[in-house]
């Protein structure tokens, strides 16, 4: 495979002009991508029109490019997260009919959260996630899940790291962070209100496959002004349980549910 003079091998610079397109940056100029790719511009011109060329990427108005449908098609073909997808989408519109608000199943991608799918209600309250965006694991319900569930190298890896705030309520304090990962696995779930925005508070449990291993977060997403989360917990507990009997575990979950029982408010 080719390489730059830098070392770098001619995949490597196609994904990182991949990457570049974002729900927030849908298209690029080849100057825009050239100067955010680190590329000199008639390198990136080539690598834009053979990238055109396979279908990666197609012409949108003007001189701007966007993503192209090629991409999504071979995805799509045998994704992983097609599967689960499609696992979860019966229970994600049972769950969505409890909640009236934001449902949504994500996974665990580096030290993000990867949303595969995400159901709204009109007049939902303000949900900054999207389908195929990511968040970081410590600042979102889901994250917490994924994180509490994944290999303590992994945990430390990113307990040792400066941990963002986005809201008052996101957890910052790796200690803290530590106590809260440990009570995720003890419970079954999460409660995560305004962690990374004020507006929502996001409720989370586990989605296993049939090694018993969590490949997955479903969560809701509702208003910071519910007085009380928790009583959604036992509609997303069955929902998660559901879900993961459809991959293949075996009655996950079942001593959570007999033993769940919302706690009183505190004050």
């Amino acid at each position: 495979m080719a390489r730059s003079d830098s070392g770098e091998s001619v995949l490597t610079r196609a994904m990182r002009i991949l990457r570049l397109f974002t729900a927030g940056s849908p298209t690029l100029t080849v100057s825009e991508i050239a100067r955010n790719a680190g590329l000199p511009v008639a390198t990136a011109h080539r690598m834009v029109n053979e990238l055109v060329a396979l279908g990666a990427l197609d012409r949108a108005d003007g001189r701007r490019v966007r993503m192209g449908y090629q991409l999504w098609e071979l995805a799509s073909r045998s994704s992983r997260a097609l599967g689960l997808r499609e696992a979860a989408m019966p229970f994600m519109e049972d769950l969505q009919a409890v909640v009236k608000q934001h449902t949504q199943i994500g996974v665990l991608e580096g030290t993000d959260v990867l949303y595969l799918e995400r159901l709204s209600a009109r007049g939902a309250v303000r949900n900054i996630t999207r389908i195929a965006g990511r968040l970081p694991v410590h600042a979102t319900s889901a994250g917490l899940v994924l994180l509490a569930h994944s290999p303590s190298e992994l945990q430390e890896d990113v307990l040792s790291r400066p941990l963002e705030r986005y809201t008052a309520g996101t957890v910052s304090d790796p200690a803290r962070l530590r106590s809260l990962l440990a009570q995720v696995r003890r419970e079954g779930f999460v409660v995560a209100s305004q962690m990374i925005s004020r507006a929502g508070t996001g409720v989370a449990a586990p989605v296993r496959d049939g090694d018993g291993d969590v490949v997955a977060a479903l969560s809701v997403v509702i208003p910071s002004s519910e007085p009380n989360p928790r009583t959604l917990v036992p509609a997303l507990l069955a929902a998660s349980r559901g879900i993961s009997r459809s991959m293949g575990a075996r009655d996950p979950g079942a001593d959570v549910l007999r033993s769940y029982g919302p706690k009183p408010r505190s004050h």
